[in-house]
């Protein structure tokens, strides 16, 4: 195991001349308070720059992306994200603005956020967006709280409570928990949807709104969506569209058109933009003209020939975000979009559905598929199989692949499957590649069947082994303390 940048520093090995100083020193106890100032020497580590760029190099090529490798983790969808978005995000008249300059400095950038709204309203059937969310969970939160000040309009605040399916993505009962709504969980049937009679017997005027994926989280397409949509909006509640699986229907069916009044998209999983890593993403949220005028302020309009910032909205909910400074991530989408035109964007679906179903036939000899049908753009397999023969877990399967090179799938999600192993092959994969992750696969399988000390033992070739991750979630060591013993 190779050691920490702070077990290499040796006192003095990093040498520098400091030419002195060309100001008058000041007295910083006279303008930050003795209470916020460090006593003694900050612990950085002591290497020279051969080194540090040697340990940071090394680092470097350890980290996995979607550059890297095939990545099959269900409901993230982690595809390649084309170079051009980049190139475009960094144009300088793009990349270098500033939040605070006036409004005709920056009428190409106020048109590239109207002009993604505007498409985001076709692709998803919605008649308005706000761009302002910074990430999926928030735009979610920013959907919700739409909810709840829609009815509380209407005067109808006894509506405390929004129903969840069973299989729902895990950030949406957190949500309507965190807007202060009592979450009640609708079941789903024997084929993986929401069951009707479990629905309707939970509907009242006590309902807010139903939050659902569509295809759910099972990579299946709710079928009765439109006898949901009946069935919810005649109890008064609100239908809320989780977008995270957007890119098995877009260009082939559309949201607003199966009866959602909410909907949030994921840049960074349909529209060719990356995973923020911490940095800023991008979650829009769009909504039916009935809440259009509950949206975030300020909106981006067209008034005359220029575009402006529009806050003239009494009923909004209010600021979700101080500032557009996930506008990068918007410009990436912005240019995808445009790239791939709607014809391309229908083709990015067709194929992320024919890769999920190519590569569930091929492993279902294998694994078990608690819903062999039809899929959409992922599906949940198990290890079941491999349990009940010799106590092989999806756990262990996903720690094989890391010796395989690969990315391990979603595992134990959904909650309702059990030893559940999420895969989604998004469209960017090629055959070939789905063919050798297969075969991975089956060769874990085999090794399951006929070795299985070897499996639960793995990864075997990686740089650290397995880790325990609770612990490593419930106390990280996050601060490098030097060893007693040293």
């Amino acid at each position: 195991m190779s050691m920490l940048i702070f077990e290499k520093s040796r006192r003095a090995s990093n040498k520098m001349n400091i030419p002195p100083a060309e100001v008058e020193p000041v007295d910083v106890t006279k303008t930050i308070g003795e209470e916020y100032l460090r006593n003694g020497e900050l612990p950085l580590p002591d290497v020279n720059e051969v080194e540090a760029v040697r340990h940071y190099t090394a680092l470097s090529k350890r980290a996995y992306g979607v550059d890297d490798g095939f990545y099959p983790l269900g409901s993230c969808t982690m595809k390649y994200n084309p170079k051009i978005d980049e190139w475009a995000a960094r144009l300088p008249g793009l990349a270098g603005l500033h939040p605070y300059q006036p409004l005709e400095t920056v009428q190409g950038a106020l048109q590239i956020m109207y002009e993604t709204g505007q498409w985001l309203c076709e692709i998803t059937g919605m008649d308005e967006f706000s761009l302002q969310p910074a990430a999926g969970a928030h735009g979610e939160m920013t959907g919700v709280m739409m909810i709840k000040a829609y009815h509380k309009k209407r005067g109808d605040e006894g509506r405390n409570t929004v129903l969840v399916p069973d299989s729902a993505h895990g950030t949406n009962p957190a949500t309507a928990n965190v807007v202060g709504y009592k979450v009640v969980e609708v079941k789903s049937d024997e084929r993986g949807l929401v069951d009707l009679q479990d629905l309707e017997s939970k509907l009242g005027p006590h309902i807010a709104g139903l939050m659902l994926t569509n295809p759910n989280t099972l990579g299946l397409f709710e079928e009765n969506i439109l006898e949901i949509s009946r069935l919810v909006h005649e109890s008064g509640g609100l239908l809320y569209y989780d977008g995270a699986n957007l890119n098995a229907i877009m260009g082939m069916a559309r949201p607003g058109d199966m009866g959602f009044d909410i909907v949030h998209v994921n840049l960074h999983k349909t529209f060719g933009t990356p995973h923020g890593g911490g940095g800023p993403g991008s979650g829009p949220v769009g909504v039916k003209q009935h809440l259009t005028e509950l949206l975030p302020v300020p909106r981006v309009i067209p008034q005359g020939d220029q575009f402006i910032l529009d806050y003239n909205y009494p009923d909004s909910i209010g600021k979700v975000k101080q500032f557009y400074g996930n506008f990068g991530v918007i410009v990436k989408a912005y240019t995808y979009i445009r790239a791939l035109g709607g014809e391309g964007l229908k083709e990015a679906s067709q194929q992320a559905v024919l890769n999920a179903n190519y590569v569930k036939h091929h492993l279902s000899d294998e694994y078990y598929i608690p819903f062999d049908r039809l899929c959409k753009h992922e599906f949940v397999a198990t290890a079941k199989h491999q349990m009940d023969s010799n106590k092989v877990s999806a756990l262990d399967i996903a720690k094989s692949l890391l010796d395989y090179g690969y990315h391990p799938p979603t595992i134990y999600f959904p909650l309702i499957v059990r030893e559940a192993l999420m895969i989604e092959p998004p469209e960017t994969e090629s055959r070939e590649r789905l063919d050798d992750f297969v075969a991975a696969m089956k060769e874990i399988a085999k090794a399951a069947r006929e070795n299985p000390e070897l499996v639960k033992g793995a990864p075997h070739h990686t740089v650290v082994r397995r880790l325990d991750e609770v612990k490593a979630a419930r106390t990280p060591v996050v601060r490098w303390e030097e060893s007693q013993d040293a």
